[in-house]
């Protein structure tokens, strides 16, 4: 690696300190439901969104719910002498993005058959800490 890119990938790495993420990969549902609920807990503190994940009777965001989960517990693993409610966290970033399809077919009338396509998601949520000391 080069000085360039190696001092460039350390100033990065200083940068991301603070932020904790978590991925869920090829979640069976589609990627226009998730992004429902994802849209509802952007850029809320951690604490609003997840009581707000808790009550939502959709199923997007009981997954959405164990990932905030997780994201949080590695906040705290990275983070190991701070407390949550003093660091004031919030989800900076929330990305759905389209998985795999799998492609089934659905028989038509006259011989005819319809293609079905169970579309998948990967999500990437990013908690980050407003108070930056």
């Amino acid at each position: 690696m080069g000085a360039r890119k190696r001092n460039r990938a350390q100033e990065l790495k200083k940068l991301n300190k603070n932020l904790a993420f978590a991925k869920l990969n090829n979640c069976p549902t589609s990627p226009r439901k998730m992004r429902l609920v994802a849209d509802l807990v952007r850029g809320m503190n951690v604490e609003s969104a997840l009581t707000e994940l808790k009550f939502n009777p959709k199923e997007a965001s009981r997954r959405l719910e164990k990932l905030l989960l997780s994201a949080i517990s590695n906040w705290e693993t990275k983070n190991e002498g701070k407390s949550i409610d003093q660091s004031d966290l919030f989800i900076s970033e929330i990305k759905v993005d389209g998985g795999r399809m799998l492609k089934r077919v659905q028989p038509a009338p006259q011989g005819r058959a319809h293609r079905i396509r169970k579309r998948s998601n990967h999500v990437t949520l990013v908690i980050d800490s407003r108070n930056k000391k």
